[in-house]
């Protein structure tokens, strides 16, 4: 009797540890992001958001054409949630309950179906019109190029030709990519959804969010950088989470640890 007790405990104790990474990924979830995720696909506010930020970039290019510069004008824009809509990838994660990867990434932008942004086709045959050339400067990787520029050019975009795509090379940062342009073009104007697609003052977010930089060069928003609404992801979730390798647990409590309340 005593070896059988004993050899049923130990049978439970397989089963339970067998099924603790069952249990364990059940947890995981991508809950935090539906209501941002459902924001960007659905409301009126959204597509009202880009419009405006369009309008305001289109007004401020119609200025700028008519001044003169001692090189050709440029305009540099970046693709994810400012020309491109890849809100059916976020849904997907939350549908799948899967977690970003590049393989799942790679898997819709080979697809070249993503959506252009309300007003961002229009702004791209503005620049054409105007003879300003643009420039998309993405960290989307060289092997989603000939995607990228099959769904841009689909869509009716301006400049779908690879010497206006700059993908990710070496770094993430996309200062030496907009320094090549700037070699040869005056940057009157720069269109994104991440403070980082306008200047690489924005990268060090380590002091209170990166908020002194915006504070330092909030005279350009509106007229040199145009920001673009993206509540789902960017480099502003870096100081959500302190540290790599965080369960979902972990990640729950650090995103709950920054919420202000009134009490």
């Amino acid at each position: 009797m005593k070896h059988r007790i004993m050899l049923t405990a130990l049978a439970i104790s397989i089963s339970l540890h067998s099924c603790k990474p069952e249990q364990e990924e059940k947890t995981f979830n991508q809950d935090h992001l539906i209501y941002a995720t459902i924001w960007y696909q659905n409301s009126p506010e959204m597509r009202a958001l880009y419009y405006q930020g369009f309008n305001i970039a289109g007004e401020r290019l119609r200025q700028l054409s008519k001044t003169k510069t001692p090189k050709p004008k440029a305009v540099i824009v970046d693709i994810d949630e400012t020309m491109l809509n890849n809100v059916r990838f976020q849904a997907q994660e939350i549908i799948d309950n899967r977690e970003f990867s590049g393989d799942f990434w790679n898997e819709w932008s080979q697809l070249g179906k993503a959506e252009a942004l309300p007003g961002a086709v229009e702004f791209s045959r503005l620049c054409d019109s105007l003879g300003i050339t643009l420039f998309y400067i993405s960290n989307r990787k060289p092997n989603e190029s000939v995607a990228t520029l099959r769904n841009l050019d689909s869509l009716g975009f301006a400049f779908a030709k690879p010497e206006f795509l700059l993908l990710r090379d070496n770094e993430s940062s996309k200062k030496a990519r907009r320094e090549r342009v700037m070699e040869k073009y005056e940057v009157v104007l720069l269109v994104g959804d991440n403070l980082n697609d306008f200047s690489e003052v924005f990268e060090n977010r380590t002091g209170n969010w990166g908020l002194p930089a915006v504070e330092a060069y909030k005279s350009e928003f509106g007229k040199r950088f145009v920001l673009l609404p993206n509540p789902m992801y960017g480099d502003w979730e870096k100081n959500i989470y302190p540290h790599r390798g965080m369960t979902s647990a972990q990640q729950d409590s650090a995103r709950r640890s920054l919420l202000k309340g009134f009490k």
